[in-house]
C-alpha cells in the first residue's frame, strides 16, 4: 500500500515536470495562442537585421502589438525587408513612426520596437515604416573598440622621454 502511494506521487511529479517543460518550450519558441487575432501588415527596410527572426515580437511602449512574419533581401536596394503583422486593434502607428531592432537583455532575443511619431495620419495595411534603425551588433562594437585601441597604442610615443 505504501509503495502504491509513492508510485502515484512520483508519477504526479513527473507529469508536472513534463507540463512545465512543455510550457517553457512554448514560451521560448515564440508560439502564441492569439494567432486568430485580426491583423494588418506593415513592412520596413533595415541595413542590418543581425539575428532578427521570423515570429519575433513587435512592440510599442513595451507592449506586444504583433509579430515578424517574413524576412527577405530586397534586390533593388540590397537591404533587408521585414514584414510584420500588427494586431488590428493597434491602429495608431503613425506615418512618422520609427522601427528599431532591439535586443532583450545583453545577449537576448532580437525584436522590433516601434516608437510612435506625432503625425495624425496612420499607416494602413501594406504601408511601409520609412524611418528605421538597424540592429546593434555586439561583435562590430568590440572590433571597432579593439581596432581603435590598437591604432592609439601605435601612435603613442615610444620611449620614456618627453
Amino acid at each position: 500500500m505504501k509503495n502504491a502511494s509513492m508510485e502515484v506521487a512520483v508519477g504526479g511529479f513527473i507529469v508536472a515536470g513534463m507540463a512545465a517543460l512543455l510550457f517553457l518550450a512554448i514560451k521560448v519558441s515564440g508560439i502564441s495562442l492569439d494567432s486568430n487575432r485580426p491583423v494588418y501588415h506593415l513592412f520596413a527596410h533595415f541595413q542590418n537585421i543581425a539575428g532578427l527572426s521570423v515570429r519575433a515580437r513587435v512592440t510599442m511602449a513595451g507592449v506586444d502589438i504583433g509579430r515578424v512574419t517574413g524576412i527577405s533581401l530586397d534586390p533593388k536596394t540590397l537591404t533587408a525587408r521585414v514584414d510584420m503583422s500588427i494586431y488590428q486593434d493597434v491602429n495608431q502607428v503613425s506615418t512618422d513612426s520609427v522601427a528599431s531592432i532591439l535586443t532583450s537583455g545583453l545577449l537576448g532575443e532580437k525584436y522590433i520596437g516601434i516608437v510612435p511619431g506625432a503625425d495624425t495620419t496612420n499607416l494602413k495595411n501594406g504601408d511601409e515604416i520609412k524611418q528605421t534603425q538597424s540592429s546593434l551588433v555586439l561583435e562590430d562594437l568590440i572590433s571597432k573598440f579593439l581596432f581603435n585601441k590598437a591604432t592609439t597604442d601605435k601612435s603613442a610615443p615610444s620611449g620614456g622621454g618627453f
